[in-house]
């Protein structure tokens, strides 16, 4: 089990940072926008930063 956890975390962390560490500040600031308007910051923030941790 703990080999699951730790293969999601690396997973959900190398997808945010493909998405995150290669975008240009608009890109971001759309990112964070889209994230704001339909919630979704809420649940994602944490999850990516936990999965960073762990990670």
């Amino acid at each position: 089990m703990a080999g699951l956890i730790q293969r999601t975390a690396e997973s959900i962390d190398e997808m945010s940072r493909s998405i995150w560490d290669d975008s240009s500040q608009i890109e971001k600031a759309v990112i964070v926008v889209f994230l704001l308007v339909t919630g979704l910051a809420i649940p994602v923030v944490p999850i990516v930063l936990l999965a960073r941790i762990i990670a």
